[in-house]
């Protein structure tokens, strides 16, 4: 795998955008995958999006920026058991500069502060702290040359969100939603905040829209319809994809569905989602 040359310099906390800075981003295009509210399914439709650019011979890299509540790699049956005991952050006006090493899993190469700390192991950090984690592992990662890296954001319009967008500038936003008010309500916000930091929203993808009934293979659906008005649709963000639920099957834990079950309902509709993200781009 290429690695980055001597002149790779990881910005630090509260650092100017990395085009301002004169720094090359990680990939051609970045995916951010964002949500207003936690239980969306975000993790899973960025993991499987990842998974499905893979698939169609793309080098794509997958970094789980979500430090408080890292899933990806729990997803994939790769979390850390142990604690991590050596861990060490550099200090916050100079980031250490030994190369990460991804991990690499179905084509993805992938970053998380799961492969750090223990599964059961908190992340008590500082906002800074954390802002200073996602530096590290944005920059000094040994990406190689990729063609998308996906980033799935921790949920909500907080100050880690922020800051790494702010790294990323020429990131394109994919919104998660459920069909529900809460969730489109609350992902509105997002688009407010990513409107005033100017970051190009690519559209979004309805996840868990409705059951597919295992007898009929009919869709049911779950939740009382979303108000036109109130979605974001009506936002002028583009309908990517609609994903619907699946009776769980055995063989579609902790990995993606799009490599597991690639002719189901969810699975087309996923990979469907990842063709138009990336006719958008």
């Amino acid at each position: 795998m290429p690695r980055l040359g001597p002149a790779w310099q990881p910005p630090v906390p509260g650092a100017q955008p990395a085009e301002q800075a004169g720094l090359k981003p990680p990939a051609a295009e970045v995916i951010a995958v964002c949500s207003g509210k936690g239980g969306v399914g975000k993790s899973t439709v960025a993991l499987n999006l990842a998974a499905a650019l893979a698939q169609d011979g793309a080098r794509v890299g997958l970094l789980d920026a979500d430090v408080y509540a890292p899933d990806i790699p729990l997803m994939l049956g790769l979390a850390r058991r142990a604690t991590a005991k050596h861990w060490t952050l550099a200090r916050p006006g100079g980031l250490a500069r030994t190369p990460l090493e991804p991990v690499e899993r179905h084509g993805l190469r992938l970053m998380s502060a799961g492969f750090i700390v223990g599964e059961d192991q908190p992340v008590s950090w500082t906002a800074d702290l954390v802002g200073a984690l996602l530096n590290q592992m944005l920059w000094s990662t040994v990406w190689g040359e990729l063609d998308f890296l996906v980033l799935d954001l921790p949920p909500g319009t907080g100050d880690i969100t922020q800051a790494i967008l702010r790294l990323i500038p020429a990131a394109r936003a994919v919104l998660v939603v459920t069909p529900q008010d809460a969730a489109h309500l609350d992902t509105r916000r997002v688009i407010t905040a990513l409107n005033a930091a100017k970051i190009t929203i690519a559209g979004g993808v309805e996840n868990m829209s409705g059951l597919i009934c295992p007898c009929c293979g009919e869709r049911i659906d779950l939740f009382p319809p979303v108000a036109e008005h109130r979605s974001i649709w009506s936002a002028g963000v583009t309908r990517l994809g609609t994903v619907p639920m699946e009776p769980a099957k055995d063989d579609a834990l902790a990995e993606p569905v799009v490599l597991t079950r690639p002719e189901s309902v969810r699975a087309l509709a996923l990979r469907a989602a990842a063709t138009a993200i990336r006719a958008t781009l």
